[in-house]
């Protein structure tokens, strides 16, 4: 990368408001030909709206905005495509009901008299996939494909009009560390041709490994742009965070106490499984505990624990809850119980985005009540004020549409309404995918202090780093199964790595 090359993306003063909300305020950022440039900072700092303003997506109120020297302003995404930008979102945008080779040349078809060649269309969809180093049967259909596929498609569908900005918004949260390489081998090929390359991701590790320069916004302002090898972890945390992170180590110094295993379980599952999907499995989870589940994507860890909340029916083994038998084939038994389950699909499962903030934390209490007893107001707001106060939900508006806020706020809605129904164990599945570090602090706490207190927890995260720092126990999962048991004060990210590679020797928990 030549940083005194002059920038083929210039954004100057950029400024967008909403009403009552000054989304960016004076925002500078440049990008240059053959870098990776990584934007970061926390949910609700401004990225999404900054990439929404250079992709025409988002009209400015201030600043200006240059491709090649050329004045730019852009009225929709159309123009921003016009001027060689495109965008592949964290969400592919890809129609799975077609081929890979429809999907790659849709809009941009060969053509002849009487409609399109699809002979000729498919050998322009293999060579693009071939330009990225893809060889796809193009007539096979999307859908067949995995998500990592899915998303290096939808790159070669943003090549086709040969752009030279590509926006990669959040491409790697949905992949594993095998997707991830195959991912930045593309990353890496379409830099060495001259492409900027825009990164947007909440995995610092890939910030170091992919990036060359990176720009740090906060509150909707603008920290500063630097070189990736001049700025140290823990200071790209401080200028994101606004403060420095001593957190994390409170946090696993919170999480490391005796736990009592001489008493009885607050959930205990024996040989718990569903055919082809996991295989018998062990589990037991005690007040105050923090149980880790850890495996690589594939591995079982959200399957199991549907089962033991009852949102899949398990074919074989028993549940137990404070060692009393336990029918858990719904979601219904387990929330009699005291049992809340937190998905990691939050759009699909967790939030309404349509519904409020305050709507969406009473949720689970009003579901657990039933219809006909109505959550009174004075009730609502009394526990809606006490979660948005204790989970530091911003904006602190009750009214405010859930679907406007960040992801990290998002995720903490989903937490309270939870807590809101006074669980005794509760279940949660990646609830810092996709937020950012300042949040998963936040989080991590308020689970820790939980545990602190006698809630049961069990936490699933394929940040290694998140489990072995929150959980005092680790249940380790591979190919659809438990191997094995791990105290988790006794390990590091690299034991648990290995105990995967191995297929666990045995428990030592």
């Amino acid at each position: 990368m030549d940083t005194s090359a002059r920038p083929i993306v210039e954004m100057r003063g950029i400024t967008i408001r909403f009403p009552g909300v000054i989304a960016l305020d004076g925002v500078d950022f440049s990008l240059r030909r053959g870098e990776v440039h990584t934007l970061m900072g926390e949910n609700g700092a401004g990225k999404s709206t900054l990439i929404k303003a250079l992709t025409g997506v988002y009209a400015i109120d201030e600043g200006t905005i240059t491709v090649a020297g050329d004045p730019r302003t852009f009225h929709d995404t159309a123009d921003a495509q016009a001027a060689g930008i495109s965008t592949v979102y964290q969400e592919v945008n890809l129609c799975t009901n077609l081929t890979v080779g429809e999907n790659v040349m849709l809009g941009h078809e060969v053509r002849r008299i009487g409609g399109i060649d699809w002979r000729a269309t498919h050998r322009e969809a293999a060579r693009h996939l071939e330009n990225l180093g893809l060889h796809i049967d193009t007539r096979s259909l999307l859908s067949s494909h995995s998500i990592a596929v899915q998303q290096l498609v939808a790159i070669s569908r943003a090549m086709v009009t040969d752009a030279t900005v590509l926006v990669l918004d959040e491409p790697t949260s949905s992949l594993d560390r095998g997707e991830v390489e195959q991912l930045f081998d593309v990353i890496r090929d379409l830099r060495s041709r001259g492409v900027a390359i825009l990164f947007v991701t909440h995995f610092l590790d890939q910030v170091y490994e992919i990036s060359d320069r990176l720009t740090v916004l906060r509150n909707g302002g603008l920290v500063g742009e630097y070189l990736v090898g001049e700025l140290p972890r823990g200071a790209l945390v401080a200028k994101m965070i606004g403060r420095e992170l001593n957190e994390l180590e409170a946090i696993s110094e919170a999480t490391d106490r005796t736990i009592d295993r001489d008493a009885i379980p607050v959930l205990k599952a024996v040989g718990v499984a569903r055919r082809g999907v996991v295989e018998p499995s062990d589990v037991e989870v005690y007040d105050g505990e923090i149980v880790g589940i850890a495996g690589l994507l594939g591995s079982g860890r959200t399957e199991l624990v549907r089962l033991l909340y009852g949102a899949d029916r398990a074919d074989a083994g028993r549940i137990e809850v404070r060692g009393a038998p336990t029918r858990m084939t719904s979601p219904r038994h387990a929330i009699d119980e005291r049992i809340a389950f937190s998905s990691e699909d939050r759009r699909a499962e967790g939030i309404v985005g349509d519904l409020t903030v305050a709507e969406n934390i009473v949720l689970g209490i009003q579901a657990k009540r039933g219809a006909l007893r109505k959550v009174g107001k004075s009730e609502q707001d009394a526990v809606v004020s006490e979660y948005i106060a204790a989970l530091g939900i911003r904006p602190a508006d009750p009214t405010a549409l859930v679907r406007n806020l960040s992801g990290g706020n998002q995720q903490k809605v989903l937490l309270a309404r939870w807590l809101a129904t006074s669980p005794q164990l509760i279940i949660l599945d990646e609830p810092t995918r996709g937020i950012d570090i300042g949040a998963k602090a936040d989080i991590q706490r308020k689970v820790a202090e939980l545990s602190a207190k006698g809630l049961g927890v069990v936490f699933i995260s394929s940040e290694l780093e998140e489990v072995v720092r929150l959980a005092q126990r680790i249940i380790v999962m591979r190919d659809r199964r438990k191997i094995g048991e791990l105290a988790a004060h006794d390990v590091g990210v690299d034991d648990v790595v290995d105990f995967i590679a191995q297929e666990g020797q045995e428990s030592v928990a």
